[in-house]
């Protein structure tokens, strides 16, 4: 289905890729922390308010 040289690609891009993403993470958590203080308490009602509808969804379908 691949080649050896593109799952070697495919590796070696997903290994370099996850490096720079948690060096670019770390390196704005320290703002993240500062602007986004509030943001998970949004996350859960977001995650409550689906939960709802698919409850409804299912009562009642």
């Amino acid at each position: 289905m691949f080649s050896q040289g593109q799952l070697v690609f495919a590796v070696l891009f997903t290994i370099c890729f996850s490096i720079i993403l948690f060096m670019a993470y770390k390196k704005d958590a320290k703002l993240h922390k500062k602007y986004y203080k509030g943001s998970a308490w949004v996350l859960l009602a977001f995650i409550a308010f689906i939960g709802l509808i698919a409850t409804i969804k299912f009562i009642f379908v």
